[in-house]
């Protein structure tokens, strides 16, 4: 057998694998439903305003389930992700129209603050014992009193023009806002499979037990899981922020299902132990090609919600079916992480 013939021979296992994985399917998902919606509108979606226009609008989404998924990584949940974003938006469009900040400057502030509050937030749950969800929830809470005490019921427009221009800029026809997306996506990749940092969250997500005999901390791990949510949830709102005309009290608002939804579509557990990267900006990119069949056939927004839901559901469940399938036979998570986990550098005990 040839070298060339040996190296195709040893891929061919691992692409029957990716045909039958839930990315494929969900790339095929997002190929059929936007020819199907550019059919459907007599090619008018194809056109290159309706395409920068589209993915201008898919940053956020991205972002905010790469958000959530750093979260579930470590089996916590994040409720404050849109009260968050919503909060640091409004907080940058003030201080750029009513303080004069520049436009730098307040962007830099905002996502410190969201940085901040993750790592407030991690530091809490660590520190009282208390559930993620109680502790999030009350931090959304918070966030909301503290996004209408910025914003009252006025819309904030009168904000930077540079960053407007960043917003609609597009350079090679792709808007700026969702090659910054795609950017914190690969990075956030290149820190979870490549770095020894990004490995301990999974191993501390997937099985606690033997993370903690490997001498990792379970919650430092916390800690940065949040630390980083925060800091994308940031990021999202610089995009939200220089795509829309204005930031109000509802920014934020819709963001919560959609944060869960496009890390559960794309394949992320629960449980914890595991990120898809590129799962989660497929499932990102496939809500928002029905966001968009909504807008173009005026369809009912509550059965949009009902039929995201339904699928969140219907993903979740069958995760579970499936797992407990693997648990009968012997082959669980721990047994799949446990070796992952020894495998890492000992630290010499919790940190």
């Amino acid at each position: 057998m040839t070298p060339l013939n040996a190296r195709v021979a040893a891929a061919l296992p691992a692409m029957r694998r990716f045909s039958r994985s839930t990315t494929m399917i969900l790339l095929c998902a997002v190929v059929v439903g936007y020819l199907a919606l550019g059919i459907a509108s007599s090619g008018a979606f194809f056109e290159g305003a309706s395409v920068r226009t589209f993915l201008q609008y898919l940053a956020t989404p991205v972002l905010i389930g790469l958000a959530q998924m750093v979260a579930l990584c470590v089996g916590q949940l994040n409720l404050a992700v849109g009260a968050l974003g919503g909060f640091s938006a409004c907080l940058m469009g003030v201080l750029m129209a009513d303080s004069g900040v520049p436009a730098g400057g307040a962007v830099l502030i905002g996502v410190a603050v969201a940085t901040l509050t993750g790592l407030v937030t991690g530091v809490f749950i660590v520190a009282t014992r208390i559930n993620g969800f109680i502790v999030t929830l009350g931090t959304m809470t918070i966030l909301l009193g503290g996004q209408y005490r910025l914003s009252g019921t006025r819309t904030v427009d009168g904000y930077s023009a540079t960053l407007r221009d960043l917003g609609r800029a597009a350079p090679l026809d792709i808007p700026l806002v969702f090659l910054t997306a795609l950017i914190a996506a690969g990075l956030l990749g290149a820190f979870m499979y490549r770095t020894v940092a990004g490995r301990r969250l999974l191993a501390a997500g997937g099985n606690p037990l033997a993370a903690r005999l490997s001498g990792i901390s379970g919650d430092r791990q916390i800690v940065i899981a949040h630390t980083l949510s925060g800091l994308l949830v940031g990021i999202a709102a610089v995009t939200a922020t220089a795509s829309l005309p204005g930031v109000n009290r509802s920014v934020g608002g819709d963001w919560l299902l959609p944060s869960f939804a496009a890390p559960i579509i794309g394949g992320v557990a629960l449980t914890g132990g595991s990120v898809a990267i590129l799962g989660t900006v497929l499932a990102a990119f496939l809500m928002r090609l029905i966001d968009s069949a909504r807008a173009e056939f005026s369809l009912d927004p509550s059965w949009v919600n009902f039929l995201i839901g339904l699928v969140v559901l219907g993903t979740v469940v069958g995760g579970r079916f499936h797992q407990t399938r693997i648990e009968k036979k012997g082959t669980g998570p721990g047994a799949a992480t446990a070796p992952a986990a020894a495998a890492l550098p000992s630290t010499g005990g919790s940190r």
